[in-house]
């Protein structure tokens, strides 16, 4: 990103003047406050929105120059609520991916850790979902959105709140398919909970659509700054 700036139609500008490297295959943790611009930085990744100011490039090429679909088959992403489809657990996991096979969709589940729920199922695989995903927990959805993102083997990972609203149990099994879907992979962890973002490479703390602070999670806290007031306030 060099000098992006994004204003809303309400005039209000959520992001401001970023200039960002992000080497191949790191793993960046983006927090801060609510309005701090972590979602429209996602947006503008995405291609959702378009800087009014600067540019965006990934390899060297402006994102503009992909289309939205070659864009987003580089990208996966994982939301704070699992997004689900009418449709089969099989053709829930294989969404994006037309002809996967069934050994493909088995294969990204097991890496998911969901392999073994599913094949205690009646139907399996072939369980019929609705668009809510009714009958499954949260954290069950959220693994099966995993499941998703390592059968795209998209080569940009986001993970937006990905852990969050699930229980201690169901997080330790989200961050054990998180710690394998990130590897060779460049990864966005957006995140509330610090907890999520301690072994990142590196942690951007954005403060009104600006980086404010940038390190690892031990330089940020002994920088005592505004990672360390988030910090304090979790975790005191």
């Amino acid at each position: 990103l060099k000098d992006a700036s994004f204003t809303y139609p309400n005039g209000y500008t959520a992001v401001e003047h970023l200039n960002l490297v992000i080497e191949s295959g790191e793993k960046v943790g983006i927090v801060g406050q609510n309005g701090a611009g972590k979602t429209t930085l996602v947006s503008l990744l995405l291609r959702f929105y378009t800087p009014q100011k600067g540019s965006i490039t990934i390899d060297g090429l402006p994102i503009q120059q992909y289309t939205r679909d070659g864009l987003r088959r580089r990208l996966a992403i994982v939301l704070q609520d699992g997004w689900l489809c009418g449709g089969t657990i099989a053709e829930n996991i294989a969404y994006g991916v037309p002809g996967a096979t069934r050994a493909q969709i088995e294969a990204a589940a097991k890496a998911a850790c969901i392999h073994s729920f599913l094949s205690s199922l009646p139907d399996g695989y072939d369980t019929a979902l609705t668009d809510s995903g009714a009958g499954l927990s949260k954290g069950q959805r959220q693994l099966l959105a995993l499941a998703r993102c390592f059968l795209s083997n998209a080569d940009i990972v986001i993970l937006d709140e990905a852990t969050s609203d699930v229980d201690p149990e169901t997080e330790e099994q989200i961050s054990a398919a998180l710690e394998r879907l990130r590897r060779g992979r460049t990864c966005f962890l957006i995140a509330h909970r610090l907890a999520t973002v301690r072994t990142a490479d590196r942690i951007l703390v954005l403060q009104d659509g600006r980086i404010a602070e940038q390190g690892t999670h031990q330089q940020l806290l002994d920088a005592g700054g505004i990672y360390r007031v988030l910090y304090d306030a979790q975790f005191s």
